[in-house]
């Protein structure tokens, strides 16, 4: 078992917003990107972060978006499509995603939206976070 399975998710999105607001992001667009691959709307998002659930708890959760398969790559020196342990793969997933925006990728190949999906991510849900968020 890794460690990061019981890391609360709300103590590496600090991390995540950091990361992609240094680069002239936003945390809208970070909101975006996790809820495309978790399938949860803004708000379960907010309240799992809010209540400082596990990645295990957060991705057991997770409805994960069937293009996900389609994230390909390494993070952090690994490939993602060696990645055996199914929770460390949605982690690095997710990993992944954050760097391809932080890296400015556009949000529609991010999505990978040339392709058709199931699960898609309203605008407003993220009005709705920032409205959350009070922003």
């Amino acid at each position: 078992m890794h460690k990061i399975f019981e890391v609360p998710v709300a103590d590496v999105y600090v991390h995540y917003v950091n990361k992609v607001e240094r680069k002239d992001r936003t945390e809208a667009e970070l909101v975006e990107v996790i809820t495309w691959l978790t399938g949860f709307d803004s708000r379960t998002l907010k309240s799992h972060l809010k209540k400082k659930t596990t990645f295990r708890d957060f991705f057991k959760a997770a409805k994960i978006n069937p293009n996900a398969k389609l994230i390909t790559g390494s993070i952090c020196g690994v490939k993602i499509v060696e990645i055996e342990d199914p929770l460390m793969k949605k982690i690095r997933y997710m990993d992944k995603l954050v760097d391809e925006l932080a890296k400015g990728r556009p949000i529609e190949k991010i999505l990978r939206s040339g392709i058709q999906t199931d699960s898609s991510t309203p605008s407003l849900q993220i009005e709705n976070w920032l409205a959350i968020r009070g922003n």
